[in-house]
This record gives structure tokens, sequence and C-alpha cells, in this order.
């Protein structure tokens, strides 16, 4: 019986890219007579005619099935929907655009069969712009520091899981899915495999800086308490910096007496420090907030995602198993 391998495609702007895609995917997917395949696009609330094309694609394929979110839950969002609806025994996750070489998937595969539970393409040279590589690189660090990404592992949209990971990171029912967390939570087995990648033909990166700082909070509060605890500390430091000042005046009272008369009052220095700790208080209680208003949103069942329409196109074969 043939291995299936899932193909996950979340989609946004994506009608004059997706196609290509599709049909490289049919292309490698022929050149390996050992694995059955399946294609899901995932509609992540497109503006322009992506849905349009997905209804198009599935009439004339066979093994795409389709997802049209009710609005756009972000790319995490739309990974995860794709990931419940696969049925693969590899589940490989790639962009809409193009830029990551579907015809290079059997490398992720090759990592798999070979004993990793998950395999991320690594690129020698990224053809993304300077703003785009400049999330990555912060997604990276807050990875590492935040939820303890290995520092040689580099993470991307681009890579392949076995089945058991799939079905461990589907039962996370929280609002604010993390993918990469959610496979690190699940399995360290994780390699890197050196692809290439493509420079965008059409349109641009549908990652504004409102939609990168939403990951980053994403990563920062979904699965670490570290932030609270680096406000802990940044208090217990302040306190202890205050107490030493304050004995230090009490010193300094007694060691010159009257002549504290004829020195500055220190007004500009004493306004520094009551904005600095001001601001630090605030950041403080608004990263508690944060904190405490995610999980108000979860426990109000908040969802993931709306499905609003789908289409799943069977083959032959299974029908004739109906």
């Amino acid at each position: 019986m043939k291995k299936m391998i899932s193909y996950v495609i979340p989609c946004y702007r994506s009608e004059n890219t997706l196609g290509n895609v599709i049909k490289e995917i049919e292309d490698s997917m022929s050149k390996m007579q050992d694995y059955d395949y399946e294609v899901i696009c995932i509609n992540d609330g497109s503006p322009d005619n992506t849905w349009a094309t997905i209804e198009s694609l599935c009439k004339s394929h066979n093994k795409l099935k389709g997802i049209n979110f009710a609005k756009n839950f972000g790319q995490h969002a739309a990974l995860m929907a794709g990931l419940r609806k696969s049925k693969g025994d590899i589940v490989i996750c790639l962009d809409d655009d193009g830029q990551t070489p579907a015809n290079e998937a059997y490398k992720l595969i090759e990592a798999i069969e070979g004993g990793a539970d998950a395999a991320y393409a690594r690129y020698e040279h990224k053809k993304h712009s300077v703003f785009r590589n400049f999330g990555t690189a912060m997604n990276e660090w807050m990875a590492h520091v935040m939820i303890g990404k290995p520092k040689d592992l580099y993470v991307s949209s681009y890579f392949a899981v076995r089945r058991f990971v799939v079905d461990e990171m589907c039962k996370y029912k929280g609002s604010y899915p993390y993918v990469i967390g959610l496979v690190l939570r699940t399995t360290r087995n994780i390699v890197n495999v050196d692809v290439n990648h493509r420079a965008r033909e059409v349109g641009s990166s549908g990652y504004t800086f409102g939609k990168l700082i939403k990951l980053w909070m994403n990563g920062f509060t979904a699965f670490s308490i570290l932030p609270l605890r680096v406000a802990t500390m940044s208090g217990c430091i302040f306190a202890c910096i205050g107490f030493i000042y304050g004995i230090f005046t009490i010193i300094k009272k007694f060691v010159l007496g009257d002549q504290l008369d004829i020195l500055p009052l220190g007004f500009s220095a004493l306004m520094s420090v009551l904005v600095f700790m001001g601001g630090m208080l605030m950041l403080m209680v608004g990263l508690a907030g944060e904190y405490i208003g995610r999980s108000y949103i979860s426990l109000n069942d908040d969802p993931q995602y709306v499905v609003r329409d789908e289409i799943d196109t069977k083959t032959e074969d299974d029908k004739d198993d109906n």
C-alpha cells in the first residue's frame, strides 16, 4: 500500500501563483511512484479571486481539497485547518507563491523516511525583502529564547512532519496557534534540509508589520511564561537599586550635612528616573494584561478559524470504495 503525502498550502492573494504551485506538485509526485498524495489549499480571507482559483483547480484536479475562511485568521490558523483536514503519513507545508520549491519536496520526504520526526527547509540564499528577512530573524531569535528552539535549527514555512506529530498538534484548541511551538513541544527530533529559495515573481508578501507583531506576540505568550519572569526579575532589580540608593542618600546626609542645601536639586535626573520607572511598570502591567486577556479570550472559546466553504474532491478509487 502506498504511503500518503499531504501538501498543506495557506493561500492569500495567490490567484496568479497557486496554479503553478499545484502543477509543480503534480509533476514532482508523478516521479515518486511509491507515494500517493493530496493537496489542501486554505484561502485565508483573500480579498482577490484566490477562492475562485481554488474552486477552478478543484474541478480539474481530483486530489485537491479547498477550505475557505470566513475572514483572515492568519497563516498559522490556516496551517492548523489544513493539518486537521490532512490524512497523509507525511504532511508537507509550503507557501502559495512558488518561492518554496515544490519540486524539492523529496528532500524533506527523504529526511522523514531517514528517521526525523520533522524536517525544515533551510535556504542558503533567501530571496525575501529586507523587511521580511528582518521579521524572520526576529522570529528565529524569539523562538530560541522563548520556547527553547535549538540555536542551530533554522525554521521556515516549508517543512514536513510525521503523522503522529500532526495528530498531537491538532489537539491544540487555543485561540492563538503557533506552529513551531506545537512542533517543539511534541518532538526534538528535528533536522534541516538545504533547498533553493526562489524570488517572488508576482505580488508581494502578505506579512505586514502589524501581522509580524501579532506573530511575535503569539510566540511571546502562547508557549512561554518567560516574559513574566523577566518582568518579575526586572522589578526585583529596580527595587534593589532603589533600596541601595536610599541607603546612599541617608549616608550622604550624615556625611555632608547642611552642605546638601547648596547642591543642585537634580530635577532632570529625577524626572528621567520617574519616567523610566513609570514606563517599565506600565510595560509589566501591559504584559500581564496580555496574558490575562488571551486566557480570557480562550476561555470564551474564541475560534482559531471559521470555515465558510469547503471542497473535498475524491479520487475514482475513493468513490469505488464507497
